[in-house]
C-alpha cells in the first residue's frame, strides 16, 4: 500500500513523455481537478458568488476594511481579478497572472492578525456560501495555503530566514 494519491500514481514517468504528451496530460489533469470539483458544487458561479460575498464583508471590517480602502482604487477591478485567481487556484485555469507577493510585502504593519482574521472571514464566508463539507475543506485549505503562504513571505522579507514558519499555525477551516 502507498501513501501516493491516486492521481499521481496515474502519472506517467516525465522523461518518456514528449511535450505534447506533457501538454495533454496537463490538460486532463486539469479537467480532472474542474470535474472533481463541480462534483462537490465547487463551480465558477459558486467561486463569484463567495468572492462577492467575501469582499462585501471586508469593506465593512474594523480591522480590513481600513487596509483594503487604502489598496483597492477599482473594486469592479479587483473583484475580477480575485475571480480569475479563485478559477485558478481551484481549477487550475490560468486565467490569472500577477504577483500577489508584490502587493501584500508593501502594506504596512501587515501580520498574522490579519492574516487570521482575513481566513476566520472568508471561512464564515465560505460555510454561509456552501454547506458542502467537502467544498468547504477544498476551498478552505486552499485559503489557508495562500494565507500561510502570504505571511510566510513577508515575515522572511521583513526578518529573513527566521520568520520562514511564519503561517505554519494558520487557523484551518
Amino acid at each position: 500500500m502507498t501513501d501516493t494519491p491516486e492521481h499521481l500514481r496515474k502519472m506517467p514517468d516525465p522523461r518518456s513523455q514528449t511535450d505534447e504528451e506533457h501538454h495533454a496530460y496537463a490538460l486532463r489533469a486539469r479537467a480532472e481537478r474542474r470535474a472533481r470539483a463541480e462534483a462537490i458544487g465547487v463551480t465558477p458561479e459558486f467561486v463569484s458568488r463567495l468572492v462577492d460575498s467575501f469582499y462585501a464583508r471586508i469593506r465593512v471590517d474594523a480591522m480590513l476594511g481600513p487596509i483594503f480602502e487604502t489598496q483597492v482604487t477599482d473594486w469592479d477591478e479587483h473583484l475580477g481579478r480575485m475571480k480569475r485567481f479563485w478559477r485558478s487556484i481551484l481549477f487550475s485555469s490560468s486565467e490569472y497572472s500577477g504577483n500577489p507577493m508584490r502587493k501584500h510585502v508593501v502594506i504596512p504593519g501587515l501580520g498574522r492578525e490579519h492574516f487570521v482574521h482575513w481566513l476566520e472571514l472568508f471561512y464564515a464566508t465560505l460555510r454561509d456560501e456552501s454547506a458542502n463539507a467537502e467544498a468547504v475543506a477544498l476551498v478552505g485549505e486552499r485559503a489557508r495555503m495562500i494565507a500561510s503562504s502570504m505571511l510566510t513571505g513577508i515575515a522572511i522579507h521583513r526578518e529573513g530566514l527566521a520568520g520562514s514558519r511564519a503561517g505554519s499555525d494558520l487557523p484551518r477551516p
